[in-house]
């Protein structure tokens, strides 16, 4: 089997309301789907992460930089394919969009040889510890409104989405200090005194900054004070960790087992929130687990993007060893994004239907049972979406 042809599709639509976090305002949902086609026919899918231009960006990488490196390769050979494009490239970037265009390759060529095996990737990795695997639901997004308004706003939305079934919730922060523990405090009360809420900054803070809302957080309880400082300021996660009760989490901006590998040994991290379809894809997120696990650090993969990122961690969830062992381990969320996604909801010919599930079964997803991601894009759906 050769690899004859790999193709970038970007999908894109106007959103219903403009959202934000607490770097920008977005009102476009973008998608960058990877298309990995064989001579025997058999055809894998992957996703890369990075929004709008970042995913135009990326196309270009994926079509002219690994795709000319790659045809004629054995798509079986996926280790061997990773290090050749990671070498070649290295020079002229070892994280950032290099490593998300070659994460999505990787992925549809898992899900090639899940196909070929007539097995669900979950099983090519060692086998499944779960059959399913708990929700989180992702909301309270950011918008350009006073926030007294806002706060309002957030109480409802929290409510609402324990209300639909999901076993946790989780915030946007980034206003500003003060302003942030206004619209926590909205979030507690919406949920309840009984129920995991997390906070994610999105690297908004300085150290100083960071403490005070994360004292704040202590005191309402919130169980993560996700990406709280810069990626790069290794030392100010650490400070923070030891200095705050609240669990510290992060990772999502962090890639290859080189860059997890300083972010560990920095013991910055209370929880791991590595992203597959940015740090390398399968191949190098096992190698990244790997890692958490020998440094005793919880993984909580982050999750952006369509129905092929959420197919591509729930059979990564299903073969999560539990970390500790034990009867009672605390075992692993899927992040689900409860924002308006139609390239989530709509782009398979067989729906997940998270959001059903969620609410029929306690909080909590099945594991695609079919062979690769256990997936199947409609390309319908995709041409009529597809910008580039």
């Amino acid at each position: 089997m050769k690899i004859t042809c790999v193709t970038s599709h970007v999908l894109q639509y106007d959103m219903p309301e403009l959202l934000g976090y607490s770097q920008q305002y977005y009102n476009k949902r973008t998608a960058h789907l990877v298309e990995v086609e064989t001579d025997e026919g058999v055809t894998g899918w992957g996703e890369c992460f990075g929004p709008g231009n970042v995913a135009l960006a990326n196309k270009a990488i994926v079509e002219t930089v690994i795709q000319p490196l790659i045809v004629g390769m054995d798509p079986m050979d996926r280790d061997v394919i990773w290090h050749k494009v990671y070498n070649l490239t290295r020079d002229h970037g070892q994280k950032g969009m290099p490593l998300q265009s070659l994460s999505g390759v990787d992925i549809a060529l898992w899900d090639i040889a899940g196909k070929v095996a007539g097995l669900p990737i979950s099983k090519l990795i060692g086998g499944r510890h779960r059959e399913s695997v708990g929700v989180y639901g992702y909301g309270m997004m950011l918008r350009p409104e006073p926030v007294e308004e806002l706060a309002a706003r957030f109480v409802d939305e929290a409510a609402a989405i324990r209300e639909m079934g999901f076993a946790a919730t989780k915030m946007k922060i980034g206003l500003g200090a003060k302003e942030d523990l206004v619209l926590a405090a909205a979030v507690r009360r919406g949920v309840g005194d009984d129920f995991d809420f997390m906070a994610d900054a999105n690297h908004a803070y300085n150290t100083h900054d960071a403490f005070y809302v994360g004292r704040g957080l202590e005191e309402l309880d919130a169980f993560w004070f996700e990406e709280p400082v810069a990626p790069e300021d290794h030392m100010g996660y650490a400070e923070l960790r030891a200095g705050l009760k609240v669990n510290i989490s992060g990772g999502e901006a962090e890639f290859s087992r080189w860059g997890w590998k300083a972010l560990l040994e920095a013991r910055a991290l209370d929880i791991a929130q590595p992203e597959v379809c940015a740090l390398g894809g399968i191949t190098e997120y096992l190698r990244v687990l790997a890692l958490c696990h020998a440094h005793f650090t919880p993984v909580v993969n982050h999750v952006w993007g369509s129905a092929i990122a959420v197919a591509t961690n729930l059979q990564l969830l299903a073969a999560m060893p539990p970390l500790p062992g034990g009867l009672f381990p605390r075992e692993p969320w899927l992040e689900f994004d409860t924002t308006d996604n139609k390239f989530r909801d709509n782009l398979l010919q067989e729906p997940l239907n998270i959001q059903d599930q969620v609410k029929a079964n306690d909080g909590a997803v099945q594991i695609p049972a079919g062979p690769g991601l256990g997936v199947q894009p409609d390309r319908d759906f995709i041409a009529h979406y597809k910008i580039a």
